[in-house]
């Protein structure tokens, strides 16, 4: 890539990135205060989410909202916290997942791996609106640290950095088979969890 278009490329990110910190600054950091309840920790969260959504400018294809894009960092960059700080009480999810997994796999997840809506809760439809829904991103939050690790690193990979399956068996050292199995199990299990707690309440 030539010189100049490096140069146009990272000041339009730089643009971008100033126009958000304007626009969702404000949201971002009283969404944090409520999670963290800590006034500083809430401003290198958001200082965090900016600094990432700069590094990873380039993998937001404006399929959803800056906004929505901004709050799913923000919100894991706040489950990484509550990690550290050992203080999340993760949701058990009963039952052999593996069995589970088995038997409605195929059911819930078309050939590239993507939600079937047919059947799915009309909510499921309106994932940006849910993306602002205080309640929910708490639901949420619990059911993503549920997770085991790795679970988390490849959904943030493919979802939040929207890199490519090939990309990521790369980066993490990952059969394609395993990739899909992993990505697959994860997002049954958050669908579980969510509906087990939050579309039947």
């Amino acid at each position: 890539m030539p010189d100049s278009s490096i140069h146009t490329l990272e000041k339009s990110s730089s643009e971008s990135i100033t126009d958000w910190v304007r626009q969702y600054s404000d949201e971002l950091y009283g969404w944090a205060v409520k999670k963290v309840g800590d006034n500083e920790i809430a401003k290198d969260l958001i200082q965090d989410t900016f600094l990432s959504a700069y590094k990873n400018i380039s993998g937001f294809r404006y399929e959803s909202s800056p906004k929505t894009w901004l709050f799913s960092i923000l919100n894991f960059k706040i489950i990484d916290y509550y990690r550290e700080k050992k203080k999340i009480v993760a949701i058990s999810l009963e039952g052999d997942d593996k069995k589970i997994v088995k038997e409605v796999t195929d059911s819930m997840f078309d050939k590239s791996g993507n939600w079937e809506t047919n059947g799915l809760e009309d909510s499921w439809n309106n994932q940006e609106n849910l993306l602002d829904n205080s309640e929910f991103n708490e639901v949420m939050d619990v059911c993503m640290a549920d997770l085991p690790d790795q679970w988390q690193q490849l959904l943030r990979l493919k979802y939040l950095l929207n890199k490519k399956h090939s990309e990521i068996c790369q980066e993490c050292d990952l059969s394609q088979s395993n990739y899909w199995q992993i990505i697959h199990r994860a997002k049954l299990m958050m669908k579980k969890c969510l509906e087990m707690n939050w579309f039947k309440n």
